[in-house]
């Protein structure tokens, strides 16, 4: 393993990609109303990030198709954008965004109600979000990775959710896939020692039934085998001197 180490310009080059990415990120789901199709959702977004003058880190990666990842109810990750696919009144939606600025990438998600969503759907989004901040506040120089996938994992056994283990964070910089992989689970006191400019996408997935998740036929989007509703959150995160700096907040 290893993890690259970013110099206080580097975050602040690759802080402009995470901007761009969290601008994106937010008008695509503002627009998200009853009615709208996942594509349009990819359009809004996509546009946002070309008139910043940067490209879509997920259109062409590995494949995939489109700008961005839109996930709906059961869909964990990686739905792809599709015009004859509109989000309902009562659903949940997931969009994952990346940004690629001059050589530097920025990845972040949300999951957004549709509408008026049930209560449970309520609180897997809101602790699936408590999850996250607890990861970020662990990641301060001298704490262990484990620490910070420890964090996220307590928050959602506490809550009763299933946590994804077959899909996970990731450090992120020049490239949107960097070493270390940080889970959603672990033991605290465990990892790698963390330092001053390592840079890491965190993004807890949890459901609010089991862990399972298959992929459909499209070879890229991942539902849970039980057909549960998901929730996937995330923020691009740079461990300075002054502790955790979230790169994808807009100022």
């Amino acid at each position: 393993m290893s993890i690259q180490i970013k110099t206080p310009d580097q975050i602040k080059q690759q802080r402009e990609a995470c901007i761009i990415a969290a601008r994106a990120l937010r008008l695509a789901c503002e627009a998200v109303e009853p009615g709208i199709s996942t594509a349009e959702v990819d359009d809004i977004a996509e546009r946002a990030i070309r008139d910043a003058g940067a490209y879509p880190t997920f259109l062409g990666y590995g494949g995939f198709p489109k700008s961005i990842c839109a996930s709906l109810n059961d869909e964990v990750v990686h739905g792809i954008p599709n015009r004859r696919v509109k989000a309902c009144f009562g659903d949940i939606f997931s969009i994952d965004v990346g940004a690629t600025f001059q050589g530097w990438v920025g990845d972040n998600a949300n999951t957004v109600p549709v509408g008026t969503v049930d209560a449970e759907s309520t609180r897997l989004i809101e602790v699936t979000r408590r999850a996250l901040f607890a990861g970020i506040e662990q990641c301060v120089p001298g704490n262990r990775l484990g620490d910070v996938c420890a964090a996220i994992g307590q928050v959602a056994d506490e809550a009763g959710l299933g946590i994804l283990r077959d899909y996970v964070g990731h450090g992120v910089g020049r490239v949107m896939h960097e070493d270390p992989n940080i889970p959603n689970y672990g033991r605290a006191g465990t990892g790698p020692r963390l330092k001053v400019g390592m840079v890491f996408a965190i993004e807890p997935m949890f459901t609010l039934g089991g862990d399972a998740v298959r992929v459909r036929g499209d070879e890229w989007t991942v539902i849970t085998a039980d057909g549960s509703r998901a929730a996937h959150i995330e923020h691009t995160v740079a461990i300075t001197d002054d502790g955790p700096l979230i790169l994808t907040l807009e100022e």
